[in-house]
């Protein structure tokens, strides 16, 4: 899987806004609309993009952060690197997330060859994905888990305030059938799990993703919790993923956090051989940014891409929603 040195590369970068279609709400936040930055890298005809939201609760990984970190090495770029090279050049987050799926994509038009394939990975398959409902009252989150009709898994978000009870016993009572997850975004305390546990338990709730905030990751140690507990915002890289063991059960891998595909497959592949199941997300973002995740989704069994779905608008080629599950055309990218 290692990767040629492409020399004298072009580099474009821009910041693009996608208007969601609603409100969307998680602990701490709601948004609107989203920014992402988009970079393009080309050489012999070729060009190569990748895209990325960042993540907001890192100071300086929102667009202009993202921005000012890649205008600061556009001529290390320029020159020409490898991706091993980028991860020395740039700190896990969002701009070298781009750069990097740029470099992936690059690569593969150059080669000849699918990304999947220089990856190592097998054909790639349609991904069970599950579909997020934002914090809201629990009819509207209701309202929302009815409307993803072809849906076979559902995230939900909640905030650690009393109306989680009935905003879980909403959307069970509205899709009764599906695999259900909540994300607490670190909004819980031990306190208030612990007073929502009988309700998740008995509305089959599969997954209880970061409960607690980041750095109190000790919280978990003897934390008496029936359903697995997924790390996201605690597992930011490969680094963390040693010390999850014992605490959690799944590792969510999000590009934005670690920093590319290329570090999000040495997580996957790292977080198995130590025992964990793996996960893979992602902020919300265009197809091309779900496009790259497709690829670590391979190696994972809980799936969660469907940032596209919030968007009003999309990129061209789209990954495809079909009967619950994600794919991603080689013409989006990583196509030879």
């Amino acid at each position: 899987m290692s990767a040629p040195r492409l020399d004298a590369l072009s580099v474009q970068v821009a910041i693009e806004n996608f208007p969601l279609r609603e409100p969307f709400t998680i602990t701490g936040s709601t948004m609107w609309d989203t920014d992402v930055v988009v970079v393009t890298l080309g050489k012999d005809g070729q060009l190569g993009r990748g895209e990325a939201s960042g993540v907001s609760y890192h100071a300086g990984d929102d667009a202009p952060g993202m921005l000012r970190q890649i205008e600061a090495v556009r001529g290390k770029l320029e020159a020409g690197l490898d991706r091993e090279a980028l991860q020395a050049l740039l700190p896990a987050g969002g701009a070298r997330n781009a750069v990097d799926c740029a470099l992936w994509d690059l690569e593969a038009k150059l080669d000849g060859r699918p990304a999947w394939q220089i990856a190592g990975l097998e054909t790639p398959r349609a991904l069970l994905t599950t579909f997020t409902v934002g914090a809201n009252v629990p009819a509207k989150m209701a309202a929302d888990a009815r409307a993803y009709v072809q849906a076979r898994a559902i995230k939900m978000k909640l905030t650690g305030e009393a109306e989680d009870a009935d905003r879980v016993r909403a959307v069970r009572a509205a899709r009764p059938e599906v695999w259900l997850s909540i994300d607490a975004n670190q909004g819980f305390d031990r306190a208030s799990l612990a007073r929502l546990m009988p309700v998740l338990v008995e509305a089959r709730v599969q997954l209880v993703e970061q409960p607690f905030p980041i750095g109190q990751e000790a919280l978990m140690d003897g934390l008496d919790c029936p359903i697995p507990c997924a790390a996201d915002e605690s597992a930011q890289g490969l680094a963390d993923l040693r010390g999850l063991v014992g605490r959690f059960q799944v590792v969510n891998i999000k590009l934005d956090k670690c920093g590319g595909l290329s570090e999000g497959l040495a997580m996957a592949r790292e977080a198995r051989r130590l025992g964990l199941e793996v996960m893979v997300g992602n902020m919300i973002g265009s197809s091309l940014a779900m496009a790259p995740a497709f690829l670590v989704g391979q190696l994972c069994s809980v799936v969660d891409l469907d940032g596209p779905v919030f968007l009003q608008r999309d990129r061209p080629h789209p990954v495809s929603y079909v009967d619950g599950k994600v794919s991603c055309p080689d013409a989006l990218w990583g196509g030879a």
